[in-house]
């Protein structure tokens, strides 16, 4: 019984410890969806404003038969495609900004080369 005592004794420090932490996580894990909100303020209807823009001219290409060859350039206008145009064109991946990348292929030698110790 005496050997009980004085594990549970020694214990009680780690004890306090661990709830603490536990409700040091719980308090910040349901902060941090809040910080989310301060990111960059829209507006409510600016989303729906485009979307309906979108769903209209979706509705109008629906009603007419395809466009041509010519048409389809027009409406790119040195964009990626006709749909996207040129929207964050500097975040999407092509030939142009992609020279250095590494390959799925090549960081899985790289990974096998550093277990086996080559």
């Amino acid at each position: 019984m005496k050997v009980i005592a004085s594990v549970l004794s020694i214990l009680r420090p780690v004890r306090f410890l661990v709830v603490a932490f536990t409700c040091a996580l719980l308090l910040l894990s349901s902060a941090f969806p809040a910080f989310a909100i301060s990111g960059s303020p829209s507006s409510p209807t600016e989303g729906e404003t485009q979307l309906l823009d979108i769903q209209r001219e979706t509705d109008k290409a629906a009603k007419e038969p395809p466009i041509g060859l010519k048409e389809t350039q027009e409406k790119t206008q040195g964009g990626l495609n006709e749909v996207q145009g040129t929207a964050d064109i500097d975040k999407q991946k092509r030939p142009e900004n992609s020279q250095n990348a590494t390959t799925v292929e090549e960081k899985a030698k790289n990974l096998l080369d550093k277990i086996t110790g080559k």
